[in-house]
């Protein structure tokens, strides 16, 4: 099986090269999940950078392991020129469905950082409400340095705060799952029923009869 190739600063050096000096990159986590937010983060290299460091060794957030993506995202706080994560909770999502609410994440990142982007990377995602220059990319976390800086800095953001979920409602393994739809978490549904932070819009959820096993016998209902 062949391996992915890393992330390059094709995009990014292109775009320096024509005079822009705040290139971001933005991604998302937790679109898919049946609980907790989405989460998106925006982040910004300085002009110029080389593919050395940190930026030679970030990946899409999906091929890296916990600790991995831990450590990385530490460095990327410190190595970017600016950074930013937000979230938008389950109500929320619930209320304007999980498009708009992957894009009102990206908004808010977007209004967070420190510097104001001149251009936008962006992994799949169209975001027509901002007047920037953008592109919106097939994989762009897997081929674009900025964007997979961001997918990791949402990814861990997102595990952070369904770790904290987990400690509010400690019935639904979030700390294991991080909320998406594994068996483990829809037995538990299945048992406890639904909490707060769960998405009450998506298909299991608004149809549970046809997605949630039975409790298996001899456990608590």
């Amino acid at each position: 099986m062949k391996s992915t190739p890393a992330p390059s600063l094709e995009y990014e050096a292109r775009l320096w090269e024509a005079g822009h000096r705040h290139v971001a990159g933005l991604d998302e986590a937790g679109r898919g999940a049946l609980a907790g937010p989405v989460v998106a983060a925006a982040v910004v290299l300085p002009p110029q950078s080389p593919l050395d460091g940190i930026w030679a060794r970030v990946r899409d957030s999906k091929q890296l392991k916990p600790a991995e993506r831990a450590a990385l995202a530490a460095e990327i706080r410190r190595a970017a020129q600016a950074w930013a994560v937000a979230a938008v909770p389950a109500a929320e999502i619930d209320q304007m469905g999980i498009g708009p609410a992957t894009r009102l994440a990206m908004y808010r990142a977007l209004a967070a950082l420190a510097v104001p982007p001149d251009y936008l990377l962006i992994d799949w995602v169209k975001l027509r409400q901002v007047n920037i220059p953008q592109e919106s990319l097939p994989r762009a976390d897997e081929r674009i340095v900025t964007v997979a800086a961001a997918s990791i800095l949402a990814k861990v953001h997102r595990d952070e705060l369904l770790v904290e979920l987990d400690h509010q409602f400690p019935h639904y393994g979030f700390a294991a799952h991080k909320g998406y739809g594994t068996r483990s978490h829809r037995e538990a549904l299945a048992r406890h029923g639904p909490c707060p932070v769960h998405r009450f819009s998506f298909a299991p959820l608004a149809r549970p009869a046809t997605f949630f096993p039975d409790p298996r016998p001899g456990q608590e209902p």
